[in-house]
């Protein structure tokens, strides 16, 4: 009788001096990407995911949600951006699994297999119908890296842009062309000269003969005005890839509200969908801009680009081999993909073989 009486009571006090789950808490969350606002996805970030979340929160609980911003690498480098959410020195950030090959090297799936879907909303889907099916894609950032995945983000389509004009793949041999991660290997099967890099060093490095051209999407070329260094941009059609992720501290998820956790979760899977919609609307846009801009913007035939998709041809097979052989799901994952792609009608130029 006392017991039952002592918890009545304190439950009360809980109630009266709003002590509760239920108490409004003023959340200040960390933000950032080593990325600039220049990037499609920063944008939306910046644009969509934060004042979608400060707003929804407003309106929908008793919470208030305050972001401190912090983009172009204040906070986090391109390269830094997963330990530092893991770390908790941010508590959202938005990069590009590129940059982590040895902690997430099947995470750039889609670039395992080039000349997939040219379309962003697609390439997006296909993802997300990977990940929902193999549970390792989301759970290792959990189980290994301290943070949730939040959203997947599209790029549009890759293409090659140069400081020099080409036709054929042979006048790509010997040249030093940039790229990020994975696709490094699509140069190197050409018969160029892979050289890592980061957006934010493109122009300088360009300028100064570093090297000589960028696998990048229009959106790259457009926002750091790549064109002033370099005037040729050359629809290649490697592929729209989703290998960018946002994600957050998971021990700071958890302290969050129940209503708050909804509706962040609500608002990026919104961002998700929309890094689809905005690059493929943006993608003809800018490659109108690009022209405007005095860029010699062309396609090249269809034969290029099976004569370069035949030099890779053994290589997803040969990779996903290496990485089954490291306990991960990558044969899997790309015979998922492939099916995935023909489901939305894709045709690959050279279908490639994953036993």
């Amino acid at each position: 009788m006392f017991k039952t009486l002592k918890t009545t009571l304190i439950a009360g006090a809980i109630a009266v001096l709003g002590l509760g789950s239920a108490q409004a808490e003023d959340i200040k969350l960390r933000i950032a990407s080593g990325h600039p606002a220049a990037n499609t996805y920063v944008n939306l970030m910046q644009n969509f995911f934060v004042p979608e979340v400060t707003k929804r929160v407003a309106a929908r609980t008793s919470h208030k949600v305050e972001f401190i911003e912090s983009y172009g690498g204040a906070t986090v480098k391109v390269a830094d951006t997963l330990e530092g959410v893991q770390a908790g020195i941010v508590d959202i950030g938005g990069y590009c699994f590129c940059f982590e090959p040895s902690n997430l090297p099947l995470h750039a799936f889609q670039v395992m297999l080039p000349f997939g879907t040219m379309s962003a909303q697609n390439s997006v889907k296909i993802a997300r119908s990977v990940y929902d099916k193999v549970p390792y894609l989301s759970k290792v950032f959990e189980d290994k890296y301290n943070q949730r995945l939040l959203s997947l983000i599209a790029d549009n389509g890759y293409n090659l842009g140069t400081t020099f004009e080409w036709n054929n793949v042979s006048e790509l041999k010997g040249k030093k062309l940039a790229g990020a991660g994975l696709n490094l290997k699509w140069l190197e099967y050409a018969g160029a000269v892979p050289v890592q890099s980061s957006l934010p060093e493109a122009y300088t490095s360009m300028q100064t003969g570093v090297y000589f051209g960028w696998i990048m999407f229009p959106s790259g070329w457009v926002n750091f005005k790549l064109n002033e260094v370099a005037k040729n941009y050359t629809e290649v059609g490697f592929g729209s890839i989703t290998w960018h992720g946002l994600t957050m501290n998971k021990n700071r998820f958890n302290r969050l509200p129940k209503d708050v956790q909804d509706i962040i979760l609500e608002v990026a899977k919104e961002y998700e969908a929309r890094t689809g919609t905005v690059n493929d609307e943006n993608y003809p846009k800018q490659l109108a801009q690009l022209k405007t801009l005095g860029v010699n913007v062309k396609s090249v035939p269809n034969s290029v680009r099976v004569d370069w998709a035949n030099s890779l041809k053994a290589w997803p097979q040969q990779h996903a081999a290496d990485l089954d052989k490291q306990g991960l799901p990558a044969s899997q994952v790309l015979k998922l993909v492939l099916d995935e792609a023909e489901k939305l009608g894709h045709k690959w130029p050279v279908r490639y073989e994953v036993k």
